[in-house]
């Protein structure tokens, strides 16, 4: 376990203010685990899974890999850790996303939603003008340093703020065999598209900034554009959006040179991409349910021509003055893009406003150029390619089943009543969920963050326990409430465990997969190893953190709270489920499967993740005597994705 220093000793050796990067100097290094502590724990958390003749098998291949092959690998990896910053980081960035072959829309890009009750304006150039402006200060602040560094809740442990560096300014570049991540120093515009068309709008003006309502203008000459599309431009965005190989072959023959070269460069070299999307989208009609699920899949691949999935994120603007963001995966987890995104939404309603009429606040300096629309020539074999792609990532598309749903029955006040962590009390619900669902439990991911340490990312917390399926047995097979309240403890402090080990460098899944990677860059085989990591992950989890900036109160505000976001399932016959535990009173779920899975439905599963929360707080209610648990008072290290 991770000894922290002294929070007396941070406080002094931080100053009163520290800057974004105050803290990165004295973060530890990531440790590597002891080989025989991984294949331990790692054969804890199959054992539920696995019947005795399979569990036999594989502690057999655990303890010829323990003792043999895997001490060689052990030597390699320790090396590795003693000249690197981060031993698992750069090759989690290089395997387990530039390398991926298939489409980032859907497999690897999620998304976050505006507000859930509030539209501030219903002007979609006037919605921009404010959130364009809103996302230029906070690069401004993070240019300075100004952004206040991360810390474990509650507490003046710093978490690592690496990831903020190439949020803006970035874009995945496809390859053949590999892609690569490439950031610009600064950009003074950004890429719009509507109607098949992409412009550059310069958001600067002889060094100034453009005010929201100067935005607003801009935009709006955009939406008023009426030059149609040139040859093979509308649905050029499809090409981000399907295989990556196709993708990195038709950008080196056609977009190497000439005015292809110049426009994609306008695109790629952009602080960000936006889009003006003629739909409308949010929590409306008769439906309110079926609304927030077609938002949802409108965020998480769109027309899958419509977005341009290579940027580091891109801002979606719908007719109707709603708004949602997408993000590409390798430059950052889920925490850091739900930081600028939590500040814009804020900085737009609170600090910024709109007048009377619905419109950005300031004035129009009349000789602002006119947006530069980009040029194409775009060639019939170019066109036969974008068509494939786009068939390609139609059919991911229409096979993603979403369904997002706001619990409000009771959120993470009365659960706290009942003395159990927010987080365990969800993750247990989601192991009831699908038990009732599938009849079975499966490997469960559940994702926690490893920022306390130098460069880290993310660690597994395998939910699915020897305790959790004890638990959700008892309940099934009728026993006793006091049983049962019992063997919920018990599962719960044991979650509790986990994620505290996964978030302190004690993890499972990161210390294989780099043992993995050494063995391919060796050239040996290990059968326990590709076993390991060939194992699908049915059930993927993932909590989004909500308010970890102080822009407004969430009490005094409670119509102001988030939809949250979400991302694509991880298995072809598995669900995808990410949570945001907003306030007091309520919890948003974003459920997600395949409609070509026949065992999977998302608004089934949502109905079970619901019944699963009642059932639970049924078992455990307020007024039941259970023993305090000291655990349940400690900090949590939020989640991402």
């Amino acid at each position: 376990m991770l000894v922290f220093p002294c929070q007396a000793l941070v406080r002094i050796f931080s100053g009163r203010k520290p800057l974004l990067y105050s803290y990165q100097g004295s973060l530890p290094n990531l440790p590597v685990p002891v080989i025989k502590d991984t294949v331990k724990r790692y054969m804890e958390s199959v054992r539920p899974l696995m019947d005795d003749t399979e569990y036999e098998r594989m502690a057999k291949l655990a303890a010829e890999f323990e003792t043999g092959l895997g001490n060689r690998l052990q030597w390699y990896l320790k090396l590795k850790a003693l000249w690197s910053s981060n031993y698992v980081s750069d090759w989690w960035e290089q395997y387990v996303y530039l390398r991926g072959r298939s489409p980032i829309m859907v497999n690897s890009n999620y998304y976050g939603m505006d507000f859930l009750y509030v539209t501030p304006t219903p002007i979609q150039a006037a919605r921009a003008g404010n959130s364009i402006h809103a996302f230029f200060l906070y690069r401004q602040k993070l240019n300075r340093e100004e952004i206040k560094p991360s810390r474990i809740p509650g507490t003046v442990i710093p978490l690592c703020a690496a990831q903020y560096e190439r949020m803006f300014n970035t874009t995945r570049t496809p390859g053949e065999e590999t892609d690569t991540l490439q950031h610009w120093q600064d950009s003074d515009h950004i890429a719009v598209y509507h109607r098949g068309r992409y412009f550059r709008l310069k958001v600067y003006q002889a060094g100034r900034l453009l005010c929201p309502r100067e935005i607003e203008f801009q935009i709006q000459r955009i939406l008023d554009d009426p030059t149609p599309p040139s040859k093979g431009e509308a649905n050029l965005g499809a090409l981000t959006a399907g295989d990556r190989t196709p993708w990195a072959k038709a950008r080196a023959k056609y977009f190497s040179s000439g005015v292809n070269k110049r426009s994609l460069d306008c695109i790629e070299k952009a602080a960000f991409f936006v889009t003006l999307d003629d739909d409308e989208q949010g929590m409306r009609g008769d439906d309110p349910a079926a609304s927030l699920d077609k938002y949802a899949k409108a965020l998480l691949h769109g027309k899958c021509y419509d977005r341009w999935f290579d940027k580091s994120f891109q801002v979606v603007y719908f007719s109707n003055g709603k708004e949602g963001i997408n993000a590409e995966h390798t430059w950052a987890d889920g925490p850091v893009l739900s930081h600028v995104w939590e500040y814009t939404l804020a900085t737009d309603c609170f600090q910024l406003g709109y007048n009377e009429e619905g419109h950005c606040k300031g004035e129009v300096d009349s000789s602002l150029p006119r947006p530069q629309k980009l040029n194409w020539e775009i060639p019939p074999e170019c066109e036969e390619q974008i068509s494939q792609s786009l068939a390609v990532a139609r059919a991911l598309a229409d096979d993603v089943d979403m369904h997002v749903f706001a619990f409000r029955d009771f959120g993470k006040g009365k659960i706290k009543k009942c003395r159990v962590s927010p987080d365990a009390f969800i993750q247990i619900a989601f192991q009831m969920a699908y038990y009732r669902d599938q009849g079975t439990f499966c490997l469960t991911y559940e994702s926690s963050m490893t920022r306390l340490f130098r460069e880290g990312r993310t660690e597994t917390v395998r939910s699915c326990t020897n305790e959790t399926t004890a638990f959700i047995r008892a309940l099934k097979g009728g026993e006793a409430a006091d049983v049962c309240r019992r063997l919920f403890r018990t599962a719960s402090e044991k979650h509790q465990l986990l994620n505290r080990m996964a978030a302190t460098g004690a993890g499972i899944d990161r210390h294989l997969f780099c043992l993995y990677v050494v063995s391919k860059y060796l050239g040996v085989e290990s059968p326990f190893l590709k076993e390991v990591l060939s194992e699908p992950w049915r059930l993927s989890t993932s909590q989004i953190p909500f308010q970890q900036m102080d822009l407004f109160d969430i009490i005094r505000y409670p119509e102001y709270v988030s939809c949250g976001g979400g991302f694509g399932p991880v298995a072809d016959d598995g669900y995808g489920v990410a949570y945001s535990i907003l306030g007091d009173n309520i919890i948003n779920f974003h459920v997600s499967c395949k409609h070509s899975c026949p065992d999977t439905d998302a608004h089934r599963f949502g109905e079970r993740i619901r019944k699963a929360l009642h059932d639970l707080v049924d078992l455990l209610g307020p007024n039941q005597k259970e023993p305090n648990n000291t655990e349940d008072r400690r900090p949590e290290v939020k989640k991402n994705l």
